[in-house]
């Protein structure tokens, strides 16, 4: 793919809030660039080399599911795109507890990516909408902790 030749950061920067995804035509591109790029279309950070911590940050902020590019997420993009997209999770290797409530607090039906989650997780799934007991393995024990929900 042939990268453009820009004459100045101002010219990169009308192009990115344009269409983020133009980054990919721009060689290495400012984290200035970056973060415009990400603002108009999180999606941008796929073709981004090494972003920064503030990079990743924008890009999930606008869209949590842009996690999946991001390699090694901090705990604080994790945290940040299970808050803005609980199916973020997805994505995500080995969430923390933490990050599994968030995910459930912003949409219980996340549940159905975590694997073995808590009785707490699952509770905090079914507070969402009780509906997502179908995506627990064994409702028995969350059942048996808390026999309100069986009503």
């Amino acid at each position: 793919m042939k990268k453009m030749k820009y004459k100045n950061l101002e010219e990169e920067l009308e192009d990115v809030n344009k269409n983020g995804l133009f980054i990919k035509h721009i060689r290495n591109p400012s984290e200035a660039v970056q973060l415009a790029a990400c603002k108009e279309d999180s999606w941008s950070i796929d073709y981004i080399k090494n972003p920064s911590e503030a990079v990743k940050l924008e890009a999930v902020r606008k869209n949590g599911l842009s996690i999946q590019f991001i390699k090694n997420p901090s705990k604080d993009v994790q945290l940040e795109a299970v808050e803005e997209d609980g199916y973020s999770i997805e994505h995500i290797k080995n969430p923390s507890k933490v990050i599994q409530l968030e995910a459930c607090k912003q949409n219980g039906y996340s549940i159905e990516y975590i694997k073995n989650p808590s009785l707490e997780v699952q509770l905090e799934a079914c507070k969402y909408n009780s509906d997502c007991i179908q995506y627990i393995k064994n409702p028995e024990a969350l059942f048996k902790k808390y026999p309100s929900l069986c009503i």
